[in-house]
């Protein structure tokens, strides 16, 4: 599959932000008010789009991708990283896409910031991310606890190289 990288709109981000995905991934909803499309319009966040134009996902870097516990953990000292984060379309998820989706993000982000290591976090309950996140090279640095929704949430820290 071919994608399309774009900068943020906000016709995208009000799409992205009513995605729902089934439990235990709900984790992952965002919230479609304003403040919730606001964050990803904040320059950090990228629209995918697919062959069709139809927005398939998102990828975001830097401040967005990064987690508020991992900073007391010491987790962002290494500058050379880039922090990613994304999130595919929930209909697709779940279908073996996920590692070209992965793949043509980190290819894009470095043909647009010349970066080759990259540094992600990803809840520890979800196995099916890490699996696709490690078949694209990224490998277990440690974990993390970071607040979400008021709630202590164990993060895995992975890296990888291009």
């Amino acid at each position: 599959m071919h994608y399309t990288f774009k900068e943020m709109t906000r016709e995208a981000a009000v799409t992205i932000s009513h995605w729902e995905y089934p439990a235990p991934y709900n984790f992952y909803n965002m919230d479609p008010d304003e403040e919730g499309v606001a964050e990803l319009l904040n320059g950090d966040y990228y629209c995918v789009s697919d062959e069709a134009g139809r927005i398939v996902g998102f990828f975001c870097f830097g401040l967005s991708a990064r987690v508020p516990g991992g900073y007391a953990a010491g987790l962002y000292t290494d500058e050379q990283r880039i922090d990613i984060g994304l999130g595919m379309d929930p209909a697709l998820t779940g279908q073996g896409l996920g590692s070209e989706f992965v793949q043509a993000g980190m290819q894009w982000l470095l043909g647009q910031h010349g970066q080759s290591k990259f540094r992600l976090v990803v809840a520890c309950f979800n196995e099916r991310a890490r699996r696709v996140y490690e078949k694209n090279g990224f490998a277990l640095r440690g974990t993390v606890q970071s607040k979400v929704n008021g709630e202590d949430t164990e993060f895995l820290c992975m890296e990888a190289d291009l």
